[in-house]
């Protein structure tokens, strides 16, 4: 690859930055970002680290982040920003590798990967994720992981492809069953395969752990049949159009790929409508038959991400071969309406943050600043609790509490309720359920209801929305909520 084109993908990843905006400890962050503040601070969370420790210690992520971040002598923040921005401008490179196997002009190559750059931030179907978070996880070294695995097959090198998989697997346990799914399935479906590869490939499986299904609790259960996402039979009809839509767009491709004599695009195309089929149907097995319910949790529709991802690294560069070529006037017209629309989504998503939570910039969202204060001023050891819904209300903007203020708090409704639902075999989803139900009618609580949370459970520490007659030491409060100590 030539300097210049290096130089235009640093300059499409700053500028795919800038579109689909950075949120560094919102959402699933809420999840993973405590894992990694854990290695640094062991003494950090000493309540309630089971719920976002079980993810912790199936991947090598906390660990890659916090050791980066010693050896590096830099602070979390500048950590996770830099390994955010490599990840994107790893997937924009391995896409560039791939559309450069699949399209002959620059015109079609260039096109497929500004195709991914606009639409990094597109939701995926009713799967609950987007083609690439707009902030920091596992699955964004999965992402462009795969992508250089089946890059490396396209090539016939092997040990790279197995590289790629099992650093995959070490990050990012669940999305390298979908990688492995895919290049197995390259590798079978062309003429020329090699058993050897196919063996060697296949062992990367060993790597992936296993989990255990024994008799889940009926809290457990719960936790499952609320998340809709996870049983097909469940989504919108819009969202089976996610489904549907791209299997009728793959066989487009593939047919024009044929007649264009574009060999690569049509064993690629070809490949990811058979890897659509088999776990669309793997999806309608788990949800259909009510005795096999339980194995949702593995929520097979998650292969959609790879789908879309490839989907439209092939449609930008169908169309920059066929349509776009070396006309600036009509990559402006096709592209500008992309990128506004999707910077537009991600302003609605986080209407009260900076759009780029840039490394040590004052945050504009007063939850985050209540989060901020109570990180500097409050005991490591401290005890908190809040809304069980408060990622989801008005002004919040998903931002994690345990992820900004690095405190312990009582279980959530949103993150940790989605966490339980991937252990059957552990009482997470029992611990989760009462700690919810503790706090419930929190806008209403009185001296009473904060000394049973202070007994049961701890608690020394509250962040209410509205000033509470039974609570009076509250040293910080702001337009949003106030932080109280309990006495």
């Amino acid at each position: 690859m030539k300097r210049k084109d290096l130089a235009l993908l640093l300059l499409l990843t700053f500028a795919a930055l800038l579109i689909h905006g950075y949120h560094p400890r919102s959402e699933d962050a809420e999840i993973y970002v405590p894992g990694i503040v854990k290695i640094l601070h062991p003494s950090y969370y000493p309540f309630g680290q089971e719920f976002f420790e079980t993810h912790a210690h199936l991947t090598f992520f906390p660990n890659l982040i916090a050791w980066t971040a010693r050896l590096t002598h830099l602070s979390l923040e500048w950590v996770l920003f830099f390994w955010y921005v490599a990840s994107i401008f790893l997937l924009l490179f391995a896409c560039w590798k791939i559309a450069s196997k699949c399209f002959p002009s620059q015109a079609g190559r260039w096109a497929a990967v500004v195709m991914v750059a606009a639409l990094l931030t597109l939701p995926v179907a009713g799967t609950a994720l987007y083609i690439f978070d707009a902030y920091l996880n596992p699955r964004s070294f999965s992402a462009f992981g795969i992508a250089f695995a089946i890059d490396a097959v396209l090539e016939r090198k092997y040990f790279a492809t197995g590289f790629w998989l099992v650093l995959t697997a070490v990050i990012q346990p669940l999305m390298v069953v979908f990688g492995l799914a895919f290049v197995f399935l390259l590798l079978m479906l062309d003429k020329r395969r090699d058993p050897l590869a196919l063996t060697s490939v296949s062992s990367v499986a060993l790597l992936i752990p296993g989990f255990s299904l024994r008799a889940p609790s009926a809290a457990y259960w719960q936790s499952l049949q609320s998340h809709a996402y996870y049983f097909l039979l469940r989504w919108q009809w819009y969202e089976w159009l996610g489904i549907l839509g791209p299997l009728a767009l793959l066989w487009w491709f593939n047919r024009i790929a044929r007649k264009r004599s574009l060999r690569v695009l049509a064993h690629l195309t070809w490949t990811l409508f058979i890897f659509e089929l088999l776990f669309f149907a793997a999806g309608l097995i788990v949800t259909i038959p009510r005795s096999l319910e339980i194995f949702a949790l593995y929520q097979p529709m998650r292969s959609l991400q790879l789908v879309y991802l490839f989907l439209f690294l092939f449609a930008g560069g169908l169309l920059g071969e066929t349509l776009l070529k070396n006309k600036p006037m009509r990559w402006l017209l096709l592209f500008a309406p992309i990128c506004a629309a999707l910077c537009f989504a991600q302003f609605q998503l986080f209407p009260g943050d900076r759009h780029v939570e840039w490394p040590g910039a004052a945050p504009k969202n007063p939850w985050v600043q209540a989060f901020v204060w109570i990180r500097g001023n409050t005991p490591e050891n401290a005890i908190f609790a809040l809304d069980p819904n408060y990622m989801a209300l008005p002004g919040e903007d998903h931002q994690g509490f345990r992820a900004i203020a690095e405190r312990s708090r009582l279980a959530d409704a949103t993150k940790d309720w989605s966490a339980v639902a991937l252990y059957p075999e552990l009482p997470l989803a029992d611990d989760c359920l009462a700690q919810m139900q503790a706090a419930n009618g929190w806008t209403s609580f009185g001296a009473n209801d904060f000394s049973r949370l202070e007994k049961t459970y701890g608690v020394t520490w509250v962040v209410l929305q509205q000033p509470n007659p039974a609570v009076h030491d509250c040293p910080y409060r702001n337009s949003a909520v106030e932080v109280c100590r309990l006495n």
